[in-house]
């Protein structure tokens, strides 16, 4: 069948369901129109757990977000409880960000919960995802959904998905859900009618208890007393960050935090950015144009479910610039691992495809460094495979993700902003900035630099054009990028490293993932994968060089620089 006639199947199978008037009306409309694409997009297939759980475009249909799927998720999410748990009472715990719709979904994923038995501890306000982490493990609960579509643009919701230990779905747990969902084949087999008596509305004491852990991690202390006053901007781009970041930075003790107050009240439709992303320079704008009126020491902009945090400083002639992911992850494993007084059986955990200069830090430093796939669930698992044996640090990763200490095991923004403002004040303390401390740092490790191609393929049609880019990549691999030999090939789909210089192949002690990564003759290292979240395929380039002192960077910076575009015209033409 054509993917045309797929979706005219799976669309008039809801259109003679059960399914509400209005949904079929849309139904109607779409099998009506020309416009052939929409209703291929939006019937296909069916929504998927992927690394960030289900995400999707809101609207009717099996591939997009709505009350059907979002309860076909929750109503196979339950099923699984109940057969993993069966002698006990089961609890989750829900929580939902600003945007649209998410208090509806949050509502129908807790009234699905209760109707099949199931007792739910419910936000009764928008707050972070990193809370709903703490909160599972916190109240004890067996899992856990966040209604979310993280950064997306406003038209997107998801569903992220949580087992007992406050941590993304993984195998298999993951494939397990995937199968009870597939399994209901009528909306009559959702139990939809809520019981009202297991719902219970949490508590201010888990967000007390989530400040007192991020409190008591906190390092230099003394610095922040001395530099309370110093100047720090924050935006939470419309989303659940003005919940608790605020909160938390003034019980940290700083005195002189400027909010953003055309980005404070949540909204998702996020009028004033094009995408509520800190990845992004626009999304930062008026964040740093706050900034440089008031020569602040730091710019921090969290995203909608505030587990991601992007970072703004000064440069030697006080401009102010975005750090990249790489950079703060970096800047702040520097600023942990330099104050770490016990280092015994510590670590630290990255993605594969997050900078090397972490790994090179740690071992100088004498902390050891794993390295997982991408996906904090994945350095979630890791840390409760060595729990008891090694001691938990920090996490991070190149998407500008960051988690100190194993209360929270996710992606944690509200944490990260009261470390990364710590790291101001310490500066501040020692009379440098955090720019020096950047500079200092790549004197003392090495200066990696890293750049990311994203190359958006929408729809069904995008989809098979991203398999066949990752088919070529894989099946006829570069010989040399931008001048450099290939020397090693990493296939993480295939769990094979070859070595193209000698021709031995060993294995990867990875799960299988659909990334490849190539190593060249000049130190350059270049990842490949498909988003797990995005219609995208992503090109992770990291290039590196030795930097003798500060006075050289300008000139090791321009070099690595024009390394990093030459690659990008090879890879993206």
């Amino acid at each position: 069948m054509s993917l045309l006639e797929v979706a005219i199947a799976k669309a008039n199978h809801w259109l003679n369901s059960s399914i509400d008037e209005a949904s079929k009306a849309e139904i109607r409309k779409l099998l009506s129109s020309s416009d052939q694409k929409t209703l291929i997009d939006s019937f296909y297939k069916d929504l998927e757990f992927g690394t960030g759980g289900l995400r999707g475009v809101m609207g009717v249909g099996s591939n997009c977000i709505n009350q059907y799927t979002i309860g076909a998720a929750t109503q196979g999410l339950s099923n699984y409880l109940k057969k993993s748990f069966p002698a006990k009472e089961i609890n989750v715990a829900i929580a939902y960000d600003s945007r649209n719709n998410s208090r509806l979904f949050a509502e129908i994923t807790a009234g699905v919960f209760s109707a099949n038995g199931i007792i739910v501890h419910l936000f009764e306000e928008l707050r972070p995802t990193p809370l709903l982490s703490f909160a599972i493990r916190y109240l004890k609960c067996d899992s856990g959904v966040v209604i979310t579509a993280s950064h997306n643009p406003k038209e997107y919701n998801g569903y992220k998905a949580y087992w007992n230990e406050g941590a993304q779905l993984v195998p298999p747990h993951d494939k397990n859900v995937i199968s009870e969902v597939n399994a209901i084949t009528s909306f009559e087999q959702i139990q939809f009618k809520a019981d009202p008596s297991k719902i219970k509305i949490i508590g201010k004491e888990v967000e007390d208890a989530y400040y007192n852990e991020v409190i008591g991690r906190i390092p230099k202390k003394e610095s922040i007393l001395k530099q309370k006053n110093i100047s720090l901007v924050y935006t939470s781009l419309h989303g659940a960050g003005i919940t608790m970041v605020p909160e938390c930075l003034k019980r940290l003790g700083f005195t002189n935090l400027h909010i953003i107050e055309e980005q404070k009240i949540p909204d998702g439709n996020f009028p004033t950015v094009q995408s509520p992303n800190p990845e992004e320079q626009s999304a930062m704008q008026m964040a740093l144009e706050k900034a440089n009126t008031l020569r602040a020491e730091l710019v921090m902009a969290t995203d909608p479910d505030t587990d991601r945090v992007g970072l703004g400083i000064q440069n030697e002639q006080g401009e102010f610039f975005l750090l990249n992911g790489n950079q703060s992850f970096s800047l702040m494993m520097w600023f942990i691992l330099k104050n770490l007084k016990d280092k015994k059986n510590a670590y630290i955990a990255k993605t594969i495809v997050t900078t090397e200069l972490v790994d090179d830090m740690a071992r100088n430093l004498g902390v050891e460094c794993h390295n997982t796939l991408t996906g904090f669930k994945y350095i979630a698992e890791l840390m409760s495979q060595l729990e008891g044996n090694k001691k938990f640090i920090a996490a991070g990763e190149e998407s500008y993700g960051y988690m100190v200490g194993d209360f929270v095991r996710d992606k944690d923004a509200v944490s990260a902003c009261a470390f990364f403002a710590a790291m101001a004040a310490a500066a501040k303390d020692e009379g440098k900035t955090l720019y020096q401390w950047l500079l200092q740092m790549y004197v003392e490790n090495g200066f990696y630099k890293e750049g990311l191609i994203n190359l958006v393929r929408k729809g069904a049609a995008g989809e098979q054009e991203i398999k066949t880019m990752m088919e070529k990549f894989r099946n006829d691999p570069p010989q040399t990028i931008a001048g450099e030999k290939v020397v090693r090939m990493l296939d993480y789909k295939t769990s094979t490293e070859k070595n193209l210089v000698d021709t031995i192949t060993q294995p990867l002690s990875f799960p299988k993932s659909d990334v490849l990564q190539f190593y060249t003759d000049g130190g350059s290292k270049i990842s490949v994968r498909p988003s797990g979240t995005e219609p995208k395929i992503k090109f992770y380039i990291s290039v590196r060089t030795k930097l003798s002192s500060i006075t050289d960077f300008p000139s090791a910076d321009e070099q690595l620089n024009s390394k990093i575009n030459s690659i990008t015209k090879e890879i993206a033409g």
